[in-house]
């Protein structure tokens, strides 16, 4: 198709490391580029295979992709240290998303030697006695790829220059797109019905892939076609192409298939399931549970194992360093050791803190309105870093011997206390916030009786904001001192979640779909979760508490798309979904269309009320300005490729 799509057939960098022992990790050596014959070997396959789970690595988890999934959207705006990468994503006029700027391409340029890989292990597998199943395998990713490829850009290329959907060896430097209804019917919904059929219930490796996982992105691939047939807000396509399936089905019978299948998955789970705490779910002790059913892995055991270095980041795939977008400069507060200032929260590889970027915050309205019900849902207090603590008594820090330090309202504190709070509410009593940075250095406030400051929700700016604590570093080498927080996160992205088939189902009843399990019942297994605590993570202290009927009953008697979306993001939230949700909804103007925030420097906690312009065109990203570049195509050929509005 084009050179740089074909320039490594795989990749096989070093991929899933197991929990379980050396026995369940998936072997390879390490290789730039495979011959296409290699494929027509067992050991060519077999790598082959293992490509599939190392190329989720240049996706999930790099930053500048998650900013695409995530910026823009109700979840997330671009913080005091942003460049374009994530202006230009906000479409709040500070930055235009165009062919250059657009960081799907990130996206683009990772899919198409994952789909000839796996063209190459379907077509070859069975001639060199490869197990039906480990060919599924392939399957999976290569519609795997085309999904996120058709959500992303419209419809897309087929045919990488041997024919469509056949293994490719000699780079081409044209191109044809294919249109939607011929994506999904040709290559996405043929290839995951099969991997449904032919995949094992249970993962042959820690994280391989499975029949339920087939079941989960098949039903949302449905779910997802279904809205682009219906096309509630009339977006257009591209390329042209009128809103009649193929195969004769309507809307309403892909949104009852994406319930079934969904369903078919809750009800027959194989070795996923629901844990009983969502603050179980992320914590990075627990990761590679039963929920998690696909991660990009990564593993502080070993730089081989973990694809990149163990001690810094690149800032640049295959590291996992979407993390460091989200997390604010905390290593700004200050305390007073004597009359000095000191950094009282140094940078640490802990979960609740890591590397700051600052390019990325959430809006006012996720702490007023997506996560309003702080007290009962345990689903905000694991999900963000709103405690920031002491830890100036670590190795390095210089502070080593310092027992206390003062803080706000001139009391003391200790290592592990309270620095610096983001309150769950506006306080009945006003809080006191300075002008600029204040003693807390950050422009934090202050509350009569309490030894750390404060922020409330309204408080909130581009520069100060709760962290993401479910996509912060867990490392248990830090040895009792700060560890290595430069580093990128070695732990695995999660890519699908079990959870996720509650939402699916929900989403499809919601559309009309029905089945033994309505929308309300679906929704309330996942809010009596989430009112179940065992654990206050920002409290730091154990909190047993059942709030499952208090949830459960504040659920309303009739759920629309709204609500479903709004618990998707509780349950989900900053992973990456969000983009994609609205896309698929046409809500995303909507629901996305205004925010507030503070501004960017310290001591602004008036919020601004920001309108972003987002236009139809804007439902697909642009082609990479790249893939235009290395077609041998004319100048008018290249412009009817490109989306319009681009």
């Amino acid at each position: 198709m084009k050179r740089y799509i074909l320039k490594n057939i795989i990749v096989g960098s070093a991929v899933l490391f197991s929990l379980a022992g050396c026995s369940d990790i998936l072997e390879e050596k390490p290789h730039d580029f495979y011959e296409p014959n290699y494929f027509k070997t067992e050991q060519g396959v077999k790598q082959g295979l293992t490509s599939h789970y190392a190329h989720l690595r240049w996706i999930y988890g790099q930053a500048y992709f998650y900013n695409a999934c995530q910026t823009g959207t109700d979840e997330a705006t671009y913080a005091q240290s942003a460049d374009g990468n994530f202006k230009d994503h906000d479409l709040s006029g500070v930055g235009v998303i165009n062919p250059n700027s657009s960081r799907s391409d990130v996206l683009w340029n990772n899919s198409y030697y994952d789909i000839n890989t796996a063209s190459g292990i379907i077509e070859n597998g069975a001639s060199v006695g490869i197990a039906s199943s480990l060919i599924a395998e392939s399957k999976f990713f290569r519609g795997f790829d085309y999904f996120l490829l058709v959500q992303t850009f419209g419809g897309v290329p087929l045919d990488l220059g041997a024919g469509e959907l056949k293994f490719n060896s000699k780079p081409s430097r044209s191109s044809k797109r294919n249109t939607v209804p011929e994506v999904y019917t040709k290559a996405i919904f043929p290839d995951l019905r099969d991997a449904v059929s032919e995949l094992p219930d249970a993962a042959r490796l820690t994280g391989t892939a499975t029949k339920t996982l087939a079941r989960l992105f098949l039903a949302k691939a449905y779910l997802t076609y279904a809205w682009w047939l219906e096309n509630p807000n009339n977006i257009p396509t591209y390329p042209d192409a009128q809103r009649v399936d193929p195969d004769g089905h309507n809307a309403q019978w892909y949104f009852q298939e994406a319930y079934n299948l969904a369903v078919a998955g809750i009800q027959n789970p194989g070795p996923y399931g629901l844990l009983d705490s969502f603050y179980d779910v992320n914590a990075g002790a627990n990761d590679r549970n039963k929920e998690v059913m696909l991660y990009a892995d990564h593993t502080q055991e070993s730089e081989y194992y973990n694809g990149a270095s163990l001690t810094y980041g690149n800032g640049g795939a295959p590291d996992n360093f979407a993390g460091w977008m989200v997390t604010w400069n905390y290593t700004s507060i200050r305390s007073k050791n004597g009359t000095a200032a000191v950094s009282s929260v140094q940078r640490e590889a802990n979960q609740f803190l890591g590397r700051p970027w600052t390019r990325m915050a959430p809006p006012i309205e996720v702490f007023t309105k997506t996560f309003a019900d702080k007290t009962n849902d345990s689903r905000y207090d694991g999900t963000f870093a709103a405690t920031f603590r002491g830890n100036w008594n670590l190795q390095g820090t210089g502070l080593t011997t310092v027992a206390t330090l003062t803080n706000a309202n001139g009391l003391t504190i200790k290592p592990g206390d309270a620095v610096l709070s983001f309150l769950n509410e506006e306080p009945v009593t006003p809080i006191t916030y300075p002008s600029g940075q204040g003693d807390s250095g950050v422009g934090a406030g202050t509350l009569p009786g309490r030894a750390d400051y404060v922020i409330s929700p309204n408080g909130i700016s581009r520069i100060v904001y709760p962290g993401f604590w479910k996509l912060g570093p867990y490392r248990t080498d830090n040895a009792g001192g700060l560890g290595q927080p430069n580093a990128a996160s070695t732990r695995p992205f999660p890519v699908a979640k079990f959870s996720e088939l509650y939402f699916v189902a929900a989403e499809a009843a919601v559309k009309g779909a029905t089945g033994s399990l309505t929308a309300r019942s679906l929704i309330n297994v996942i809010r009596a979760r989430a009112g179940k605590w065992r654990w206050d993570n920002n409290g730091n202290i154990a909190k047993s508490a059942d709030f499952s009927t208090a949830m459960t009953t504040a659920t309303p008697a009739v759920i629309d798309i709204n609500y479903i979306l709004a618990e998707r993001s509780r349950e989900l939230f900053g992973e990456g979904y969000r983009w994609y949700d609205l896309v698929r909804t046409q809500k995303w103007n909507e629901l996305a269309g205004k925010y507030s925030i503070g501004g960017s420097n310290y001591g602004q906690h008036t919020p601004e009320v920001i309108t972003r312009v987002i236009d139809a065109h804007h439902y697909l990203r642009p082609i990479p300005q790249g893939q235009l570049d290395g077609m041998e195509m004319s100048a008018a050929d290249k412009a009817a490729y490109q989306n319009p509005g681009y």
